[in-house]
Protein backbone atom coordinates (compact mmCIF):
# COMPACT_ATOMS: atom_id res chain seq x y z
CA UNK A 1 0.00 0.00 0.00
CA UNK A 2 1.28 3.58 -0.94
CA UNK A 3 0.98 6.36 1.69
CA UNK A 4 0.18 9.51 -0.21
CA UNK A 5 1.08 11.56 3.67
CA UNK A 6 4.07 14.58 3.46
CA UNK A 7 5.06 16.40 6.34
CA UNK A 8 7.42 19.22 5.49
CA UNK A 9 8.77 21.16 8.20
CA UNK A 10 9.42 24.78 6.81
CA UNK A 11 11.68 26.75 8.68
CA UNK A 12 12.90 30.04 7.07
CA UNK A 13 16.23 31.75 7.26
CA UNK A 14 14.97 35.01 7.91
CA UNK A 15 13.37 33.61 10.98
CA UNK A 16 15.25 32.99 14.45
CA UNK A 17 16.77 29.29 14.23
CA UNK A 18 14.20 27.34 15.63
CA UNK A 19 15.31 25.42 19.08
CA UNK A 20 12.93 22.46 19.78
CA UNK A 21 9.80 23.45 17.52
CA UNK A 22 9.45 24.35 13.91
CA UNK A 23 8.38 27.02 12.20
CA UNK A 24 5.66 26.00 10.15
CA UNK A 25 4.95 22.15 9.00
CA UNK A 26 3.02 21.27 5.37
CA UNK A 27 0.72 18.67 5.57
CA UNK A 28 -1.07 15.83 3.30
CA UNK A 29 -2.68 12.83 4.18
CA UNK A 30 -6.02 11.34 4.40
CA UNK A 31 -6.82 11.55 8.55
CA UNK A 32 -6.06 14.50 10.70
CA UNK A 33 -6.39 13.35 14.54
CA UNK A 34 -6.92 15.95 16.83
CA UNK A 35 -5.43 15.17 20.52
CA UNK A 36 -6.96 16.24 23.99
CA UNK A 37 -5.26 18.16 26.42
CA UNK A 38 -3.09 15.95 27.84
CA UNK A 39 -1.55 15.99 31.91
CA UNK A 40 0.58 14.24 33.90
CA UNK A 41 -2.27 11.87 35.16
CA UNK A 42 -1.76 8.43 35.48
CA UNK A 43 -4.22 5.87 34.87
CA UNK A 44 -6.08 5.88 37.93
CA UNK A 45 -6.79 9.80 37.49
CA UNK A 46 -4.17 10.95 39.83
CA UNK A 47 -1.26 13.32 38.57
CA UNK A 48 1.95 10.60 38.54
CA UNK A 49 5.07 12.96 38.61
CA UNK A 50 5.67 16.22 41.03
CA UNK A 51 8.32 17.81 39.27
CA UNK A 52 8.06 20.06 36.05
CA UNK A 53 9.92 17.73 33.77
CA UNK A 54 8.67 14.69 35.07
CA UNK A 55 4.50 16.13 34.44
CA UNK A 56 5.97 16.79 31.18
CA UNK A 57 7.54 13.08 30.54
CA UNK A 58 4.15 11.77 31.83
CA UNK A 59 2.33 14.09 29.38
CA UNK A 60 3.76 13.61 26.39
CA UNK A 61 3.64 9.61 26.84
CA UNK A 62 0.02 9.95 27.60
CA UNK A 63 -0.49 12.30 24.34
CA UNK A 64 2.06 9.73 22.16
CA UNK A 65 -0.44 6.96 23.64
CA UNK A 66 -3.81 8.78 22.52
CA UNK A 67 -2.03 9.32 19.57
CA UNK A 68 -0.75 5.29 18.43
CA UNK A 69 -4.67 4.29 19.78
CA UNK A 70 -5.55 6.51 16.83
CA UNK A 71 -2.83 4.21 14.43
CA UNK A 72 -0.52 7.73 14.13
CA UNK A 73 3.70 7.86 15.39
CA UNK A 74 4.98 10.92 16.72
CA UNK A 75 6.40 11.80 13.03
CA UNK A 76 2.83 12.53 12.59
CA UNK A 77 2.57 15.28 14.92
CA UNK A 78 2.07 18.27 13.30
CA UNK A 79 0.92 20.98 16.15
CA UNK A 80 1.93 20.88 19.37
CA UNK A 81 0.82 23.32 21.89
CA UNK A 82 2.06 23.22 25.38
CA UNK A 83 0.53 24.77 28.22
CA UNK A 84 2.06 25.43 31.38
CA UNK A 85 1.27 27.16 34.74
CA UNK A 86 5.06 28.25 35.02
CA UNK A 87 6.88 29.68 31.78
CA UNK A 88 10.18 30.85 34.00
CA UNK A 89 10.39 26.82 35.05
CA UNK A 90 9.50 25.87 31.86
CA UNK A 91 12.24 28.10 30.33
CA UNK A 92 14.92 26.60 33.10
CA UNK A 93 14.19 22.81 32.11
CA UNK A 94 13.85 23.87 28.52
CA UNK A 95 17.42 21.55 27.63
CA UNK A 96 15.80 18.43 29.85
CA UNK A 97 12.33 19.06 28.32
CA UNK A 98 13.83 18.86 24.77
CA UNK A 99 15.86 15.44 25.94
CA UNK A 100 12.65 13.89 26.88
CA UNK A 101 10.98 15.14 23.60
CA UNK A 102 13.75 13.47 21.94
CA UNK A 103 13.78 10.17 23.34
CA UNK A 104 9.80 9.86 23.29
CA UNK A 105 9.29 11.27 20.12
CA UNK A 106 12.08 11.80 17.92
CA UNK A 107 13.98 15.11 16.36
CA UNK A 108 10.86 15.67 13.64
CA UNK A 109 9.50 18.57 15.41
CA UNK A 110 6.29 19.61 14.87
CA UNK A 111 5.41 23.24 14.79
CA UNK A 112 4.94 24.45 18.55
CA UNK A 113 3.97 27.21 21.20
CA UNK A 114 4.15 27.17 24.53
CA UNK A 115 1.30 29.19 26.30
CA UNK A 116 1.15 30.63 30.17
CA UNK A 117 -1.70 29.57 32.13
CA UNK A 118 -3.08 30.63 35.35
CA UNK A 119 -4.40 27.05 36.05
CA UNK A 120 -4.77 23.77 34.30
CA UNK A 121 -8.19 21.33 34.36
CA UNK A 122 -6.37 19.09 36.60
CA UNK A 123 -5.35 21.41 39.11
CA UNK A 124 -2.28 19.67 40.78
CA UNK A 125 -0.67 19.82 36.92
CA UNK A 126 1.78 22.25 35.91
CA UNK A 127 2.01 21.48 32.13
CA UNK A 128 -0.46 20.00 29.66
CA UNK A 129 0.04 19.05 25.80
CA UNK A 130 -2.41 18.99 23.31
CA UNK A 131 -2.03 18.51 19.22
CA UNK A 132 -2.74 17.54 15.76
CA UNK A 133 -1.74 14.85 13.48
CA UNK A 134 -1.74 14.31 9.72
CA UNK A 135 -1.78 10.63 9.07
CA UNK A 136 -1.72 8.98 5.69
Amino acid sequence: MTTDRTVHRVNPAELSPPRGFSHAVTATGSRLVFLAGQTALDGEGRIAAHTLPGQFETALSNLLVALAAAGGTPADLTRVTVYTTDVPAYRRHAPELGRIWRELAGRDYPAMAVIGAVSLWDEAAWVELDGIAVLP
